[in-house]
């Protein structure tokens, strides 16, 4: 029981773990949740499908006192998200909008399955149909019989 209760508070506190010992915390209480709220929707630019919440990367960590900064400066949520955005793109934010260039995006999985299920139905449709077997003329029946006849 004892080390479930470690695992399960090991796991809670993992991402606690990625904010680094170096990192100025908000004196706000208030303003430091909204911050970590902001840093879960925002994508690690080094890291593979990470929150810059999650990430010890440094370029995170500078990004998470980015956060910080604009949040202290009384910027709202959308304002923080709208810098980041226009400073890297619909790339950094974990659910990018649905536009023009993001597009491709969210239809590519869509696209692949279609496109696999066309492969698929071409293939089969490709494929030969298995010949039936001819029924033998008498003739044939009576030379394959003697050969059979034959046979030791």
């Amino acid at each position: 029981m004892r080390v479930l209760a470690v695992i399960a508070l090991l796991l809670w506190a993992g991402p606690a773990l990625a904010v680094g010992a170096d990192e100025k915390m908000l004196p706000d209480p208030a303003q430091e949740t909204r911050a970590r709220q902001l840093m879960e929707d925002l994508r690690c630019l080094v890291c593979q499908n990470q929150s810059i919440s999650d990430s010890n990367a440094d370029l995170a960590r500078d990004l998470r006192e980015i956060v910080r900064e604009r949040v202290a400066e009384g910027e709202s949520d959308a304002q923080v998200r709208k810098y980041m955005v226009d400073r890297y793109g619909d790339w950094i934010l974990m659910k990018p909008p649905f536009n023009i260039r993001t597009a491709i995006l969210w239809l590519a999985p869509l696209l692949f399955i279609i496109a696999g299920g066309l492969g698929a139905w071409a293939f089969i449709r490709r494929q030969r149909p298995v010949r039936q077997a001819e029924a033998l003329d008498p003739d044939e029946q009576a030379r394959l019989r003697a050969l059979l006849d034959e046979a030791p």
